[in-house]
């Protein structure tokens, strides 16, 4: 892992862990092994670092999305599927990177808000794509359209993941995925 990597990784943790406005450059710079002049070298500004993150953070999702896409499996496993990776985020102590932020959207840099909500906007298309999906194979009822239930998947299980890291209740966020999933398939 080269330094510019090494960098976007410390920061992404830190971010997951503490919020955009709970770390500096000291913290990244110390735990990277370099002095922060070194740190603005690679990210001239806080901003810019910011705007990378969400870029690095946007491109992980995309290839999570693309290994869920590859399964050959229906809907609802590709469903159960993204909700592990929220699971994953309260398994390492951490939140989603995007959540974090958008809790933060007042206090950061304009220029970083357009990557803040395309990255919602992926999720709610993909989400979208994967409940018209199923609801072809006859595998999950809709009242409404895909596209709302996607905005509900979203927003609940970005929720269930704030609550459970606040609460150190994991089982409670098993619980609330498990039911999201059932809501929509009718079982259970």
């Amino acid at each position: 892992m080269d330094t510019k990597e090494h960098i976007l990784s410390v920061a992404q943790k830190l971010v997951q862990q503490r919020g955009y406005n709970g770390f500096s450059y000291a913290d990244i710079a110390e735990q990277v092994g370099i002095r922060k002049a070194s740190l603005h070298h690679h990210y001239a500004t806080k901003s810019e670092l910011g705007i990378a993150l969400l870029v690095s953070y946007s491109a992980q999702l995309d290839d999570e999305l693309q290994r869920i896409n590859a399964l050959p499996a229906k809907a609802d496993v590709k469903l159960a599927a993204y909700a592990a990776i929220f699971r994953g985020s309260l398994k390492a102590e951490r939140m989603c990177m995007v959540g974090m932020l958008a809790s933060e959207w007042l206090t950061l840099d304009p220029a970083m808000l357009p990557s803040l909500k395309r990255f919602f906007e992926r999720n709610v298309e993909w989400l979208t794509e994967v409940l018209a999906e199923g609801k072809s194979q006859n595998l999950f009822s809709l009242p409404g359209s895909a596209a709302d239930h996607a905005r509900i998947l979203l927003s609940a299980l970005q929720g269930a993941l704030l609550i459970a890291r606040a609460t150190g209740d994991h089982a409670a966020f098993d619980g609330t995925a498990s039911l999201l999933i059932k809501s929509i398939t009718g079982k259970g």
